[in-house]
């Protein structure tokens, strides 16, 4: 699996995008919505509304961010919305198409990360929902809860002999 990261490209988002990026966004939340007694049409419809207000509020509050798409092979699999500060890296997001899941890949991304900001010598930081099983991963890498709004937790990873600020 090591050779798959030489196989990930990283793009700036498009309008063209929008479509992917949704369908990206309502796999995140299938299982969450599997249990309401909706019909499809209305999840579908209540998942737009949501993908618009999650991006319009990234674009919004996230300005200085690299918003991309994860490209396996030249194909879209997933998303990485990353913010560079001063002080840490942010990732707002990242998802990966089910069909990608559970293969490495994001944990690849995530150690190349981890790399980027161990060189930098900055923490990196990430909201979580605290039902997300992607938490598994973020405590296998290092990342630890360092705050709890009741549906999020906030995990930072701190690059190796680096002193905490929290």
């Amino acid at each position: 699996m090591a050779a798959v990261l030489e196989r990930i490209d990283y793009r700036p988002i498009q309008d063209s995008d929008r479509q992917f990026l949704f369908t990206l966004y309502a796999s995140t939340r299938e299982e969450e919505l599997r249990p309401v007694p909706w019909s499809a049409e209305d999840k579908v419809a209540f998942l737009k509304m949501q993908f618009e207000a999650q991006h319009s509020h990234y674009m919004k509050e996230f300005t200085s961010a690299a918003f991309d798409v994860i490209e396996l092979d030249g194909q879209a699999i997933g998303r990485l919305y990353l913010d560079r500060w001063d002080d840490q890296f942010r990732i707002i997001d990242i998802a990966i198409l089910p069909t990608h899941r559970g293969q490495g890949i994001g944990g690849q991304i995530m150690q190349s990360i981890l790399d980027e900001a161990a060189s930098a010598g900055k923490p990196v930081t990430i909201h979580v929902e605290g039902n997300n099983p992607a938490q598994r991963l973020y405590k296998r890498l290092g990342f630890k809860k360092v705050d709890d709004t009741g549906i999020y937790h906030l995990m930072r990873w701190d690059p190796p002999n680096a002193a905490s600020d929290n």
